[in-house]
Parts: C-alpha cells; structure tokens; sequence
C-alpha cells in the first residue's frame, strides 16, 4: 500500500500538467543540430532540434516520447530553453541530477520549476527519463558549436 501511495505522489497533478503541455513541441525545419537521445532502462527518447544564434538557443523543438515525468522535465526545459546559453543549459541540468541523485537543492531560476520532480528522487529508474531532454539539448549545442 506504501508503494502505490508513494506512486500516486510521484504522478502528481502538476506532473501530468506539465506532461500534457510541453512546448515547442515537434520539429525544426533547418536546425543547427539534431540530437536524438534514449534512456536505455525504459525506453524513453527526446529528439531535440535546435538553431543557436550568439551561443544561445534561438530556435528549439522537440520530440518526447518518455513517461510523465520525463515529459514533465522536457516541459520545463522547453518553457526556459530559448535565449540561453551552453553554461545555464549544463548548470540546470547537473543542478537536475543533484537533485534526484544526491539530496541537492533545486536548481536555480529559471529552471526552479523542477522542484516539481523532487519526489523522483526515490525512483532511480525514472532518473535518466527525467534528465533526458537536458542532455540531447546539451548534446545539440556541443555540435551547433562545432559545426559554427
């Protein structure tokens, strides 16, 4: 019974919210770079696309087929990802990681709206669907940089 009350926590409203209005949801048409990442435990895979102007994100998209919380995470990034750089991308992420990994805070603005995950934090096979969409967009920077 503890099981399914600690699972009814983790899929909170505010999770399934955020599941079902991720932005910048699809494809880019010409992206700088595309990435696509899976989470070999559950399945879960981002497919990121992204065009970086200056260093920063100015045009992002992608693809989440990955369980709410995944989604959740991907929603969250989505919503901040535009106007940033490599280092604010890399920060929240590791700040994510932090979080679920080792009992660290939540990470910084504007990526604070991760506290929403705080509960993950007991269910490691959900860790790397949640950090997914962070590292494809980590990974699609790092090659718009070289290919720049």
């Amino acid at each position: 019974m503890a099981a399914e009350t600690d699972l009814v926590k983790l899929y909170s409203g505010r999770i399934l919210a955020l599941a079902a209005d991720i932005p910048h949801l699809g494809r880019l048409d010409a992206p700088s770079a595309t990435v696509v990442k899976r989470a070999p435990l559950c399945g879960s895979t981002v497919t990121v696309d992204l065009v970086v102007r200056g260093g920063r994100v100015a045009e992002f998209a992608q693809d989440v087929k990955a369980c709410a919380l995944g989604q959740a995470s991907a929603a969250i990034l989505g919503s901040q990802v535009i106007g940033r750089d490599r280092a604010e991308i890399e920060r929240a992420r590791n700040q994510l990681a932090a979080m679920l990994r080792q009992g660290g805070p939540v990470p910084d603005a504007p990526f604070n709206g991760l506290e929403v995950l705080l509960p993950a934090r007991d269910f490691t096979n959900r860790h790397a669907s949640i950090l997914l969409a962070y590292d494809a967009t980590l990974e699609a920077l790092v090659e718009a940089e070289k290919a720049a």
